[in-house]
């Protein structure tokens, strides 16, 4: 049980379904989506009893994988349309609990320009969820630098959630894919970014990263280290480290004992956030992760100055995340 004086988390790492969407994603081939056995069930009701037991105060929306798109474009407009209308509704029959991250129906850029104004000035979405890749195209790709550019010019968050690569029937080994392949695509469509120069181009882009950066922790050298060696040598190669130092992480799947103080060698703390990834995240394993993270002991380089922390107070991993997700989400402060 959460003490009853303890920060209130926010949750950005949340999703939902609904049956309608369900329904098309079936029809749509989805029927053990990316290898899992079935399809969960949600409800605002449902998902307010689990903050309310694990002392969550908000949770941001977001659609996981498989996404919105299956392949028609304007199938896919219609279904990032209903399913942020009804996150929105959501969102404001429960003032102050919930968040929207808006669905945008890529690969069609179109479409997400068209989705994006919708969501930011009708809906009034807190930031937008992109999936790694949508068909093989990920996120790196010149193609997309219109959204990019416009979510930049919103000062908008991109929360980036991992979805199948395209080569996942050879690649997953007949496993479901969230246990491996999320964690690697999450690092293939960071170092895409990266590569592709997006990043240096819209160094403001308040970027979450899920999974406490999945694979960068450990390859973040290595991709920096190729970046050097391939970049033309009268332009300078830009440095990695800089660029994954400004993203933000957060904490869903197993962040302790070993994935945090990895990613802590390479961001700093004010870049953490908290994450349940429910209702992905089964009831029992969401307030079991959340238990982990308020057990963990907080590393002698958190407990030092931390914006938004209260000067004199020890610093727990509830009021650290707590306070970096104000900084990233102020709106939130005022519901």
């Amino acid at each position: 049980m959460t003490a009853p004086d303890a920060p209130r988390l926010i949750d950005v790492h949340a999703h939902f379904v609904t049956e309608s969407y369900i329904r098309q994603a079936r029809a749509a081939g989805h029927e053990r989506p990316d290898g899992m056995p079935g399809w969960p069930a949600w409800s605002p009701a449902a998902h307010l009893d689990l903050m309310d037991r694990c002392g969550i105060g908000t949770a941001m929306l977001s659609l996981s994988s498989p996404g919105v798109h299956f392949g028609d474009d304007a199938a896919a407009r219609r279904l990032a349309r209903e399913v942020n209308e009804e996150s929105a509704r959501v969102v404001r029959e429960h003032p102050g609990r919930f968040g929207l991250f808006a669905s945008l129906p890529l690969p069609d850029v179109d479409g997400a320009l068209d989705e994006i104004a919708y969501a930011f000035d009708t809906l009034g979405a807190d930031g937008v969820v992109l999936e790694t890749n949508t068909h093989g195209v990920y996120l790196g790709d010149a193609r997309l630098e219109p959204v990019f550019a416009e979510l930049a010019r919103r000062d908008a968050v991109v929360f980036l959630h991992p979805t199948s690569p395209v080569c996942w029937e050879q690649s997953a080994l007949g496993r479901p894919r969230p246990m491996v392949e999320f964690i690697f695509d999450t690092a293939r469509t960071v170092t895409d970014l990266l590569f592709a120069g997006t990043l240096e181009r819209h160094p403001d882009l308040k970027v979450v990263v899920p999974h406490c950066g999945g694979a960068l922790p450990v390859l973040a050298d290595r991709v920096n280290g190729f970046m050097k060696l391939f970049s033309p040598e009268d332009q300078g190669a830009p440095d990695v480290l800089a660029h994954l130092r400004r993203l933000h992480y957060d904490l869903a799947g197993t962040p302790f004992p070993r994935q945090v103080p990895a990613l802590l060698n390479l961001v700093d703390p004010d870049r953490l956030l908290y994450g349940s990834d429910y209702c992905w995240t089964p009831p029992a394993a969401a307030e079991a992760h959340v238990a982990s993270v308020d057990a963990a002991p907080v590393p002698g380089t958190v407990t030092g100055a931390v914006p938004g922390t209260v000067p004199g107070e020890s610093v727990t991993w509830r009021s650290l995340t707590t306070a970096n997700a104000h900084r990233l989400l102020p709106r939130l402060a005022a519901r």
